[in-house]
């Protein structure tokens, strides 16, 4: 069985992401989601520094806002989630599969001194065991 402990979350985490600022338009940013098959991505503001999370479920109250109260979708920052759950780079990969399994979440962000410097997801746990097998 591979050894999670021995490798970081920085070691497999992916840094090339999707990221949002909170004045994007979230009718342009619900077409980069779809775009690149992204169910989410972190929102950030100018400095980099992580502020929320815009994903599917956030998205949807675009259309339920738009349909039911008849105003036009806003920013991002009107539909994001600001509180984020977010991983250190230093974790280890066993206690970030802890995470994972504590939690609803596909990803967290990965934040050190409050600035995003990746993603991890499940499928980057399982690359890992995948990789150590």
């Amino acid at each position: 069985m591979p050894d999670l402990s021995a490798h970081t979350v920085s070691d497999y985490m992916t840094t090339n992401l999707l990221t949002f600022k909170p004045d994007t338009d979230v009718m342009s940013a619900i077409g980069q989601l779809l775009k690149r098959g992204h169910s989410g991505a972190p929102v950030c503001d100018d400095s980099g520094l992580l502020v929320g999370m815009l994903s599917e479920k956030d998205c949807l109250k675009v259309a339920v806002i738009a349909n039911y109260e008849g105003v036009s979708p806003g920013v991002v920052r009107d539909f994001m989630s600001t509180q984020v759950a977010s991983l250190s780079p230093e974790m280890t990969l066993l206690d970030a599969a802890s995470r994972f399994l504590d939690t609803p979440f596909k990803r967290f962000p990965v934040v050190e001194s409050g600035r995003l410097t990746g993603q991890i997801s499940r499928s980057d746990i399982l690359r890992a065991i995948h990789d150590a097998a």
